[in-house]
């Protein structure tokens, strides 16, 4: 068997009065692959609409009857223009907004408010306490959880580790790199072991050289601890580096989801210079394309109408 996140598998299976078995560390190494043959779902979004109500004109419409699985282990980039309610959507799921209709649930539980089943990463560093080490911010969540010390101390330094800090735990944030800060943020998250990663576009603020970096350093931490990440970016190269599925949304307002894109590249074939990432790209970039001028067309009518 061929695995699309590491290559050949030693999966061994068999049917028993129906039952799929696995070896236990590949499952753990390969948890999108394992789930992918079950289709666990994990957060459910169903006619999803969010208005948001204005004192002056017409109410605003970020997104109507938006629909969407997102399966455990999957590494899932929504992908849109600015202003396609790619954000809207990302705090819905993490319980910071709620929707205006529809349905959104995780683990077959209804979303009301922010829970420990959900993290989520920021797209600014500005979510660290300036005041509290490396190792502190780290540690603040589990502290607020009462914790004992050596235990959030052990805890974070793993996850520390994990992020590729070691070493780094008595730095204060503003000892720290944009790159750095960022780790730490996901270390955080990680920390308080939530189901599902949100991530907010966090790489944005990030030259070109340290946002490789990172895209590569996220996705051995997602395929270390086998989280769920929905993802949200703009730009089409991240999600396909990224991804194992891709959501392309219509322009906005009014947004939902214009089309779904399973990526199943191997590692190598995630090189942008691969010929079969040129495939997907082109793909991809045909669904979102009208999108941009879309976007584009009623920015400019906006400016002119002022």
């Amino acid at each position: 068997m061929q695995c699309a996140t590491l290559g050949p598998s030693n999966l061994v299976f068999w049917d028993s009065a129906n039952n799929l078995k696995c070896k236990e560390s590949f499952k753990r190494l390969c948890l999108y692959c394992f789930n992918r043959e079950f289709n666990v779902t994990l957060v459910k979004l169903a006619g999803v609409s969010k208005v948001y109500k204005s004192l002056k004109g017409a109410d605003y419409h970020a997104v109507k009857d938006f629909s969407l699985d997102i399966e455990s282990g999957d590494f899932f980039c929504l992908l849109g223009t600015s202003g396609c309610g790619k954000t809207t959507v990302l705090n819905m799921i993490a319980g910071f907004e709620q929707a205006t209709s529809g349905e959104i649930r995780i683990s077959g539980n209804t979303i009301q408010g922010p829970g420990v089943d959900r993290g989520v990463v920021f797209q600014g560093d500005d979510s660290l306490c300036g005041w509290l080490t490396a190792l502190g911010n780290i540690e603040f969540g589990l502290r607020m959880k009462g914790m004992a010390r050596k235990e959030r101390s052990e805890k974070a330094r793993h996850y520390l580790s994990l992020v590729g800090l070691s070493g780094q735990e008595n730095k204060y944030p503003s000892e720290l790199s944009g790159g750095m800060k960022q780790r730490i943020q996901i270390a955080r998250v990680l920390a308080n072991e939530p189901q599902m990663l949100l991530m907010d576009e966090p790489f944005a603020a990030l030259d070109a050289h340290t946002r490789a970096e990172m895209q590569t350093e996220l996705i051995n931490i997602w395929r270390a601890t086998g989280k769920t990440v929905f993802f949200i970016t703009h730009d089409i190269d991240e999600a396909i580096v990224l991804s194992t599925k891709i959501g392309v949304m219509h322009a906005g307002p009014g947004s939902k989801l214009k089309g779904l894109v399973e990526i199943d590249l191997l590692a190598e074939e995630r090189d942008r210079t691969h010929d079969r990432f040129v495939d997907v790209y082109r793909h991809v970039h045909s669904l979102i394309r009208d999108e941009v001028a879309i976007s584009l067309k009623r920015q400019s009518e906006t400016m002119g109408s002022v």
